[in-house]
């Protein structure tokens, strides 16, 4: 709730006083492009309830129930907004845990759950300790790591699931890790005759995921991310969209902010004021006085050639008119110029794919198990496999699939998350991995830089949420040596792990024999091959 020239005038020092001016910066932009962000649709109502009595007395009167949920997630500028919702009659319920507070690096203050009890004294404590997700093995493990924890609520989860399977703790190499992880869940999939649904890779970071999805990919296990990128979301896929989705209707203002090129704040003032659409100011009188005749010119041209796509997009074959499009805005010129070549070629490969695939959704002809599709994830099995369409179809078709990207619901793959991503979810085996000192705990600094006690709490915190995740079995995994770049580096198991105070497994150490892949593939036939 600070404004740009309020944090320019309190600016301590020069990187803050930089920072304050790139905030300026993005706040012109975003009432350039008439927007808010995800904070203004908090700040905005805030300020709104905290200045006008009359409005605030509406709105609480109207909204006489508030449920907030993951409370302890909320910053200062949220509960400001519970607080003037609220008002005196207070009728709400708020939902939290302080032992999952792990989104301090993002404005979140714990705070906020203790200043409840003084901001509301007549407040109702419900503590819901019983658990009906996890083993009594998995929350005694969880009890123990939070218990070095200040708290501000004490509570101690119980469940009757029953003591469940006893929580392994291994230590191997860097090169041998993934290999180690992967095998064991076969392992462990074949004894239980389970799902690969029901297994989730966690781990501290998302640098950790690639040596896993490479042992998965290479051992042919399916496997998906949770909270993952689709295929629509990848940047140089929607730039292209934003251009059809242009073609299809030039009065989406968001697609032609990201198919144009020029400044936009002197356009987006203008079309506030007339109350018109981006594409629309283009071509109206008076705002010869606002741009150059330049700037005016080649806005005109770039809306004059949209139209004229528009204008053939139910008539003309979709793919010579897609190959048009191409040529006239040098994409792949663009991403070379953007990117290094390495990141330009992968992006550029992505586009050609997506081509493909429209071209093909527009023809009659239409072969089966076409790259493209297979890199997409559809193929005419989809529901989309009606052929033959214009490319107004074709962008009807991309519009559908890209809101249902991802709603597959629930495919029998191998989860990989980060922490953070996997908090509100389960799964019935979880393999923690990379849990030692350096990533978990994470330091965020030097090596040699001590870390304060807040950050270890969170941490610990974090630690919780990853333990509470599994429901029947958990095992965890650190590496005794590890390369950072040209170095190989001695490791340390985390220091949660000793705080979990395992009575079934051995305390990590350094000494023990590592088994190579060929022994633990060996042992995996032998297993199969029992009756």
């Amino acid at each position: 709730m600070i404004m740009p020239e309020e944090a320019i005038a309190i600016a301590a020092n020069e990187d803050e006083h930089q920072a304050a001016i790139v905030y300026r910066n993005y706040v012109a932009t975003l009432h350039a492009y008439q927007a808010v962000d995800f904070d203004d649709l908090i700040r905005l109502p805030a300020e709104l309830f905290a200045k006008n009595e009359q409005v605030r007395d509406r709105w609480q009167n109207k909204l006489r129930y508030l449920l907030i949920d993951e409370y302890q997630d909320t910053n200062a500028c949220q509960y400001e907004l519970v607080k003037l919702l609220a008002g005196p009659r207070a009728a709400f319920t708020a939902v939290g845990d302080d032992y999952q507070a792990i989104y301090g690096w993002r404005g979140a203050t714990l705070e906020n759950l203790g200043q409840l009890s003084k901001d509301f004294p007549k407040l109702n404590l419900i503590k819901l300790e019983q658990n009906y997700r996890s083993t009594v093995r998995i929350l005694t493990a969880a009890n123990n790591v939070i218990a070095n924890n200040p708290k501000l609520f004490e509570k101690k989860l119980w469940s009757e699931h029953g003591m469940g399977d006893t929580i392994t703790v291994t230590g191997c190499n860097d090169e041998e890790q993934a290999e180690s992880v992967v095998f064991r869940l076969l392992a462990n999939k074949f004894e239980r005759r389970a799902n690969f649904r029901d297994y989730a890779i966690l781990y501290r970071g998302n640098f950790q995921a690639r040596i896993f999805e490479q042992v998965l990919r290479r051992e042919r296990i399916p496997y998906m991310f949770s909270g993952g990128q689709s295929f629509f979301d990848k940047a140089e896929i929607k730039d292209i969209c934003a251009y059809l989705r242009l073609i299809a209707n030039a009065n989406d203002d968001p697609a032609f902010i990201s198919a144009i090129t020029t400044t936009l704040e002197t356009l987006g003032a203008f079309a506030g004021q007339a109350k018109v659409s981006l594409f629309e100011t283009v071509y109206m009188g008076g705002i010869e006085v606002r741009l150059s005749p330049r700037q005016i010119e080649s806005m005109r041209v770039f809306c004059d050639f949209m139209q004229r796509l528009t204008y053939r997009a139910e008539k003309d074959p979709a793919g010579p008119l897609l190959d048009e499009l191409m040529d006239a805005i040098h994409y792949e010129a663009y991403l070379y110029d953007a990117f290094d070549e390495r990141q330009a070629q992968a992006k550029w490969q992505n586009m050609l794919e997506f081509l493909e695939w429209l071209k093909r959704k527009g023809t009659k002809a239409e072969p089966q198990g076409a790259a493209a599709e297979e890199a997409i994830g559809y193929d005419n099995a989809d529901g989309f496999g009606d052929t033959g369409k214009n490319l107004l179809g074709l962008i009807q078709t991309v519009a559908l699939m890209s809101m249902l990207e991802g709603r597959e619901e629930n495919p029998d793959a191998v989860r990989l998350s980060t922490l953070h991503a996997s908090k509100g979810l389960e799964y019935p085996q979880v393999f923690l991995v990379g849990v030692e000192e350096g990533i978990m705990l994470h330091r965020g600094g030097a090596d040699d830089e001590p870390i304060d006690d807040s950050r270890i709490e969170e941490e610990r915190r974090l630690m919780y949420v990853a333990i509470t995740r599994a429901q029947r079995s958990l095992h965890l995994n650190w590496c005794k040596k590890r390369k950072r770049a040209r170095e190989t580096v001695v490791c340390e198991p985390s220091r949660f792990i000793l705080e979990m105070l395992l009575d079934d497994a051995p305390p990590p150490t350094a000494e023990e024999a590592p088994m190579s892949p060929k022994d633990r593939l060996a042992s995996l036939k032998a297993l199969l091959q029992k009756p």
